[in-house]
């Protein structure tokens, strides 16, 4: 694997950060390039070397967001609910601005919608039709309310400033997911 030049990943961060800030500050059509570069005291060509335009940089951010929360369930994959769920509400803490922006507001209506397609795909590998709890019921359908559910706690705790520690939040959504899943 080619070494990577921390000048370059330390510019790429400033971008990112720049662009999750503003987005936090007004709207994603009122921020130009220059706003970016600006915040990320960067030149808007460095911008360019990196992205094709804010779009791109958007997307890439979101991408790199679903991609490590999809490492974060394969490496729970052994744990129960609440353990997993623990590992999700911390990222989600150490990542506030970028979720509280992307979720909690109307920064990007995309990026939850891709959210919520990705928490549909983990809990289609959870549900069980065939016994117990969930004998006979609709597989599309208890997806849909979980994915959809576990979404909008999501939202609930980030809009609100986080009242509960990830842990405490992680145990209450961990037991609710316990019974229905």
């Amino acid at each position: 694997m080619p070494k990577v030049d921390r000048r370059i990943t330390k510019s790429q961060e400033a971008i990112k950060k720049a662009l999750i800030e503003l987005m936090s500050e007004k709207s994603f059509d009122d921020i130009t390039i220059q706003h970016i570069a600006d915040r990320a005291n960067v030149n808007r060509g460095t911008i360019y070397l990196h992205y094709l335009d804010k779009f791109d940089l958007l997307d890439k951010i979101m991408e790199e967001h679903i991609n490590n929360m999809s490492h974060f369930c394969e490496s729970a994959i052994e744990m129960d609910y609440i353990e997993s769920t623990v590992h999700c509400m911390e990222y989600f803490k150490s990542n506030y601005l970028f979720f509280s922006t992307m979720l909690a507001s109307e920064g990007a209506p995309y990026f939850r919608s891709q959210f919520l397609k990705f928490n549909i795909e983990e809990f289609k590998k959870d549900v069980d039709i065939t016994k117990g709890k969930n004998a006979d019921q609709n597989e599309d359908v208890i997806v849909q309310f979980v994915a959809n559910a576990y979404v909008g706690v999501v939202e609930w705790w980030l809009k609100n400033g986080m009242p509960y520690p990830p842990r405490v939040m992680a145990e209450k959504v961990g037991d609710l997911l316990e019974r229905i899943v």
